[in-house]
């Protein structure tokens, strides 16, 4: 009743599920206002569709994946035509099979696609009720899923009570329900109380500020009260006084029987009447509650009319009796509900206890091996609060503060390990408890704040734990890059150096070349880079099993212009990423993979990289792996009126992140070199050049500096940092060896890396650029000679010979250099360089006309459909892409359905010729 604004809201919703388009609702109101009687109306108007239903249980929220499981096991017959490694995460999550921990965010790209699967003879209506009290676990998979369903006809809606704790904002629609209006409560307490004065019905329909469950329950218990009732009606806190007011009616036996259920999280009246004859109780004793209609037995089900009857059965009961009634549970449940029978010991314990600690340690390890981080982190905390001594407790508290940090639960994960810190003398616990804290402390405080704390750990176990203090202070050197905190690099280097590893470490390659990396980052490009480049090559050979560890190696890579192995590693690491499902990793793989497709000229893969790793990271709360992505955004070139609005958000944003920030003004810089403005280009390009990133990758941009220095007409200043780039050049310039990698399509790749060529290559730009005649123009060619598998540098070499030429009046060479940079620009997708490479054609009198570049089709793509495509092209199957990319099959089609028009294609066996040009 009085529901029709809301009522036709989510026809509109279900309209589109019809139509073959995704939508999600968040319904939003206090309790009693009619949420679930909203969702039953919505599942009664949805004929033609398939209903999956759940609800949050307030018992079950430190079950892992249990509201999941609820919603989803009707479907276990579907699991087998999910992606391998989805359908093991998620037969692992529901205790079907046994095997290792999924990524966290594999369970959510599982459940996108079976209701993708789902939707595919029929629309999908998911409806949650209750969803405050789902388990971590499910509700991160849900919205996952709610979040990356595209063109799938699947509507999700979630009902949330607003006084419970906060529902994340993921920046879904919201829908909030407020009390009906005066004349619809009105009608609705007269159909339920008819003979109620009008003196009581107006107090009623005041007090009740037009909650239905209220006017419903107090209409009905007041239709029997005197009509001249005095003082306040009982609406104490909303209709829960109501509801309190039917139990003490009942029988002392009923109300402990309803405590059981309450208590009970199965819904399972067997378990239920087992733990009611361990009190003495029996089935009979059930029947006072059911004809009060406060339960309702559905089969070989119990449950509770309304959720607040559940609350207020439970909250008016005293403690001695919940304690009895978990006890009873506890003795009931077998071994089929272990993690539910810890829990019930659990809440049955009266103070320490080692043998009820014990088994919640259990229920977190077996919570950890189904991927429910949330679950273990509260199993391990209940644990330690029961534990009889300090060190156990230590010890269960620094698990616990790691899995809330896994969690995404920073503040939690500092508290934790904070309190583990002060209870123990225990080095190990104190050194992982300051490793979490220095994590938080990334994305809360700074890189810097970080490295600091890291530092402080590593310490701590140094001599007795060597191989765990070289992964914090791996933390440390690379937090301390990020932050351009040199003294900090410096002294954590120095604790490196101190480190005596066990002979044969997995660690040894990542140790030397962070000790090697503290040289180049005081300039020292010649001693640092043979380790550097040992990390990169023991990470392609396999050797290195450390997910950090590889993606540093890539790094390491960019670092010493070895550019093309580097990308092959990085390549190949996102692909095992996507095919295991380790979707937490892929956006810091997607990082340094964005920069060497970058550095290579595939700015068509650098931006879809980029893409990829923003929609990522936002999905699951990586903030500043988002600003980090976004900076190399600013520094693509495709679009300078997107970038250059951007920009100053992004660094904004990156004010704790010199690194990041440097990149992002790297693109400005380059962006107002290319549109003609080189005085600002130079202020940007100075900047990062003399800024704290100036020995590691921004060194690449000394090269732009100096073009830029010498178009401002200060030649000066375009020496500033030439000699510290050369001496990079030259220490990076070494013959790399046959390398294989895998690309973006997943296939396999192999060629010849001469690392290091390009940059001598711009070397050869710069001295160019600094001299005369016939000088200038062997150092041109020189140039050109080196850049090889460098497309992009070439072409900028190209176009500065080709405006050296024209001011020569060498009008036919100049013409065949700025055409071709012109065309190579527009192939790779620099849109800016390839305008101003068409302004030199036009002083020397061409006309703009259609050139080799600007038929380029792929460039019509968006990154997600550039990335569909390439893998489409590889031989994928949609539901193989999707697993890639964490998109549905249906996604996926919608996306090829687009792009074929766009590159003029009408037949997937077409795609591999078209990418085989590219």
């Amino acid at each position: 009743m009085g529901r029709d604004r809301e009522r036709d809201r989510i026809a509109g919703l279900l309209e589109d599920a019809r139509s073959g388009r995704s939508g999600t609702l968040v319904v939003q109101g206090e309790a009693g206002i009619g949420k679930t009687a909203l969702l039953d109306q919505i599942a009664a108007d949805a004929d033609g569709t398939r209903l999956v239903r759940g609800a949050g249980i307030e018992s079950e929220t430190e079950l892992a994946f249990s509201g999941l499981h609820l919603m989803l096991h009707p479907y276990g017959d579907r699991f087998d035509v999910l992606p391998g490694q989805q359908a093991a995460a998620l037969r692992s999550a529901f205790g079907l099979a046994a095997g290792p921990a999924g990524d966290r965010f594999l369970i959510g790209a599982a459940t996108l696609t079976l209701l993708s699967e789902l939707a595919a003879d029929r629309p999908v209506v998911c409806l949650v009720d209750d969803a405050q009290w789902l388990d971590r676990a499910s509700l991160d998979a849900l919205l996952f899923a709610a979040r990356r369903l595209g063109a799938d006809p699947v509507s999700m809606i979630f009902t949330v009570r607003d006084t419970a704790r906060p529902f994340p904002d993921h920046g879904l629609d919201v829908l909030r329900l407020a009390g009906l209006d005066r004349a619809t409560a009105r009608r609705l307490v007269e159909a339920h109380a008819p003979g109620l004065t009008v003196p009581v019905r107006e107090r009623l329909l005041d007090e009740a500020a037009g909650n239905p469950l209220a006017l419903i329950e107090l209409a009905s218990s007041l239709g029997s009260e005197p009509a001249h009732q005095a003082g306040p009606l009982p609406v104490g806190g909303r209709v829960q006084e109501a509801f309190r007011r039917q139990l003490t009616e009942l029988p002392d036996a009923a109300r402990r029987l309803l405590l059981v259920i309450a208590a009970d999280g199965t819904a399972d009246l067997g378990v239920v009447l087992r733990a009611a004859d361990a009190l003495g109780l029996g089935p009979a004793d059930l029947g006072p509650a059911e004809e009060a209609r406060l339960v309702v037995l559905e089969g070989d089900g119990v449950r509770f009319r309304h959720p607040l009857i559940r609350a207020v059965t439970y909250q008016n009961a005293a403690h001695h009796q919940r304690i009895a009634v978990h006890g009873a549970l506890a003795r009931t449940l077998g071994d089929e509900h272990a993690d539910r029978r810890a829990w019930h010991l659990a809440a049955a314990a009266t103070g320490p206890d080692e043998s009820v600690a014990a088994e919640l340690e259990r229920a977190a390890d077996r919570a950890g091996h189904r991927g429910g981080t949330a679950a273990v982190a509260a199993a391990y905390e209940r644990a330690a609060r029961l534990s009889t001594d300090p060190e156990g407790k230590a010890r269960r508290l620094v698990h616990a503060a790691r899995a809330d940090y896994d969690a995404g639960r920073p503040d939690r994960a500092t508290r934790l390990a904070a309190e583990a810190a002060h209870l123990t003398a225990e080095d190990g616990v104190i050194a992982e408890a300051a490793f979490i804290r220095a994590q938080v402390a990334y994305e809360r405080e700074s890189p810097a704040a970080d490295a600091a704390l890291a530092l402080e750990g590593a310490k701590l176990i140094a001599g007795s734990d060597p191989e765990q203090a070289v992964s914090m202070l791996t933390e440390a050197v690379w937090s301390a890059r990020d932050a351009g905190a040199h003294d900090l690099v410096r002294e954590s280097v120095a604790q490196l150096r101190g480190v005596r590893l066990p002979a044969g470490s997995a660690k040894t390659p990542v140790t030397g070349a962070l000790i090697a990396y503290g040289r180049l980052s005081g300039g020292g490009a010649p001693e640092a880079v043979p380790a550097m480049r040992a990390l990169l090559d023991a990470a392609l050979k396999g050797e290195v099993d450390d997910l950090v560890e590889c993606v540093i190696g890539g790094f390491m890579g960019l670092l010493v212009a070895d550019d093309r192995r580097a990308t092959a590693l990085l390549e190949r690491m996102a692909a095992d990423a996507r095919a295991q499902g380790t979707l937490g990793w892929l956006p810091y793989i997607l990082e340094p993979l964005a920069i060497g497709r970058l550095l290579l000229g595939d700015l068509h893969g650098a931006e879809s990289a980029a893409a990829e790793g923003i929609s990522l990271a936002a999905d699951i709360g990586m903030d500043m792996q988002v600003t980090a992505l976004k900076c190399i955004a600013v520094r693509l070139e495709s679009d300078a009126r997107r970038s250059r609005a951007e920009a100053p958000g992004v660094l904004a944003h990156s004010d704790r992140h010199p690194a990041n920030a440097a990149l992002a003004s790297w693109g400005l810089g380059l962006l107002d070199l290319a549109a003609g403005h080189a005085g600002a280009a130079l202020q940007h390009l100075d900047a990062v050049c003399s800024g704290p990133a100036r020995h590691d990758l921004l060194i690449r941009a000394v090269p732009d500096h100096a073009e830029a220095a010498v178009r401002a007409g200060r030649p000066d200043l375009a020496r500033t940092y030439l000699p510290a780039f050369e001496a990079w050049a030259a220490a990076t310039s070494s013959t790399g060896t046959s390398s294989t990698g895998t690309s973006s399509t997943g296939t396999s790749s192999t060629g010849t890396s001469s690392t290091g060529t390009s940059s001598t290559g711009m070397v050869a730009r710069c001295r160019a650029l600094l001299a005369d005649g016939d000088e200038a123009d062997e150092h041109y060619r020189t140039a050109l000679s080196l850049h090889g598998d460098h497309p992009y540098d070439a072409a900028r070499t190209r176009l500065l010979y080709g405006e050296w030429l024209r001011r020569r009046r060498r009008r036919t060479e100049a013409r065949a250099e700025l055409t071709a940079a012109e065309d190579a620009f527009a192939r790779i997708g620099a849109g800016v360089w390839a305008e101003r490479a068409r302004a030199e054609l036009e002083v020397l009198g061409d006309r703009p006309a259609a050139r080799t570049g600007d038929a380029d089709p792929l460039k019509r793509l968006t990154p997600q459909e550039l990335q569909v495509v390439r893998l489409a092209a590889a031989g994928l199957s949609n539901r193989e892409i999707g697993a890639q990319l964490y998109l549905s099959p249906r996604t996926v089609g919608h996306h090829l359905y687009k792009a074929y028009p766009k590159i003029g294609v009408t037949r997937r066996i077409e795609l591999a010729r078209l990418l085989s040009v590219e």
